[in-house]
């Protein structure tokens, strides 16, 4: 191999290297654009709601809320819209599904929905995942006067007292009764916190309340305030992410998880990968944050730097839906059955020579004898290559996918070399004849 082989091999080795980093670090969902994340814990999963910027807007157009899950913080899986603007029977607009928070209760699951101008609506369901209905038929809360009410977020504190707050530019907040759906007594209007804009997240940590909120726009950064009460009085305590001009807008989500502390964010870096200029096309960001001894939150920098590690290996060796990612550029997601209600099962498609799904931390124990798929192709199909640590990286083999006739088939293949843990790379090839919508893809497996 001459010198200048050995420098470009050498380049591109780096470059790799650098790009498998930086994935690290970019929005946690890339099959659509996500913003105003509201993770919730139950159990052993983390439920992480969003809003839905279509792949179109220039401004906001926003009609449906989603869910992603996970049990290690990087591999996400799509579960698809649970609830959309067409759940509120007594609004009949078509835009307008702003930033929703969701908790549990008593193995209810409430979701509190703003729809800008109309104010607060609550919906309920008996599954995370749907369906969702209007158990009130009317807003929960809707001053009239002025269009403060959006970002509710709700906290159900120790002695089973509920709080909602919420607004833009004030801030209000009052005590929900038991039943999630209703309150009690007049809306409280907070004293002006400094730097306060919008969405507000409160929560508890130790012996305080905490309020963390979108900081003065724009751009946005990630501000908090604490107090030693859930109805304050709210002291300012600084920045858990400093305003920055890379990205305009953000919005608080924070969440204890397995022994670490998360803030969960939005900016606009995945439409930064194809576009210079703004439109709110925005996407869900997360970082590990920590605590000082007195409370108060070391300062985050931006997310692209900030760290983000897996919790546990996933295993490969079960029935693992194909939307579940750590990274899918370029790639999108539908229901298998859009007629279904509440049906959260969804199909990976968009699928175009050299694009790939990437899981990470997958542990293959001792060794992966043969890799299924579920697939379905129209015309030509294509092959699946199955690579560790990077898209180009050793090959245990390859699935060819043939033309089904549009009915979803299983692709078997014996694999090797998959021992230990490695980053799992599925990348996909085209034919002379296709190179773009090669395939759709339900689920896959390994033995």
């Amino acid at each position: 191999m001459d010198k200048r082989h050995l420098t470009i091999t050498m380049l591109a080795a780096a470059s790799l290297a650098i790009n498998a980093t930086a994935q690290l670090n970019m929005p946690l969902v890339q099959t659509k654009y996500t913003a105003d994340p509201a993770p919730v814990v139950v159990n052993d999963t983390i439920y992480l709601y969003t809003t839905h910027d279509e792949d179109n807007a220039e401004g906001f157009v926003m009609r449906d809320w989603l869910l992603y899950t996970s049990t290690d913080m990087v591999n996400w899986q799509d579960r698809g819209a649970v609830a959309s603007l067409k759940d509120f029977k007594w609004y009949d607009g078509n835009n307008g599904a702003w930033a929703e928070q969701v908790v549990e209760r008593d193995g209810k699951w409430y979701m509190y929905c703003p729809i800008h101008g109309h104010g607060i609506g609550v919906l309920v369901a008996d599954s995370p995942y749907g369906p969702f209905t209007d158990p009130i038929g009317k807003p929960l809360v809707w001053q009239k006067e002025h269009w403060d009410d959006i970002d509710p977020t709700v906290w159900v504190d120790d002695d089973g007292q509920a709080y909602m707050y919420w607004g833009n530019p004030n801030l209000y907040g009052v005590k929900l009764n038991r039943d999630m759906i209703s309150y009690d007594g007049e809306i409280i209007q907070f004293p002006k916190i400094k730097d306060y804009q919008e969405g507000p997240w409160m929560y508890k940590h130790g012996d305080h309340y905490y309020l963390a909120f979108a900081s003065t726009c724009c751009p946005e950064g990630i501000g908090y305030a604490m107090s030693d009460s859930p109805l304050g009085p709210w002291k300012y305590a600084g920045h858990i992410m400093d305003h920055t001009p890379r990205t305009r807008g953000n919005h608080p989500g924070i969440i204890d998880y397995k022994g670490k502390s998360y803030c969960f964010g939005l900016n606009y870096d995945v439409f930064r990968l194809s576009e210079s200029r703004h439109a709110e096309r925005r996407s869900v960001s997360a970082a590990e944050m920590e605590y000082n001894p007195d409370g108060t939150i070391r300062e985050l920098p931006y997310f692209l730097e900030c760290k983000l590690e897996q919790i546990e290996p996933f295993s490969p060796y079960r029935e693992v839906e194909a939307e579940t990612m750590a990274w899918g550029y370029g790639l999108k997601t539908e229901p298998a059955n859009p007629w279904a209600r509440g049906a959260w099962n969804q199909l990976v498609t968009d699928i175009d020579d050299s694009e790939y799904i990437m899981l990470r931390g997958v542990d293959f124990g001792k060794g992966a004898k043969e890799f299924s798929i579920d697939a379905m192709s129209h015309l030509y199909g294509g092959n699946i290559e199955i690579r560790t640590d990077s898209p180009d990286g050793p090959l245990a083999g390859i699935v060819e996918v043939g033309c089904t006739k549009d009915e979803m088939q299983r692709f078997t293949t014996p694999v090797k070399g998959l021992k230990g843990v490695h980053d799992l790379y599925l990348v996909f090839r085209g034919r002379d004849i296709q190179k773009k919508n090669l395939f759709k893809l339900d689920r896959w497996s390994f033995k």
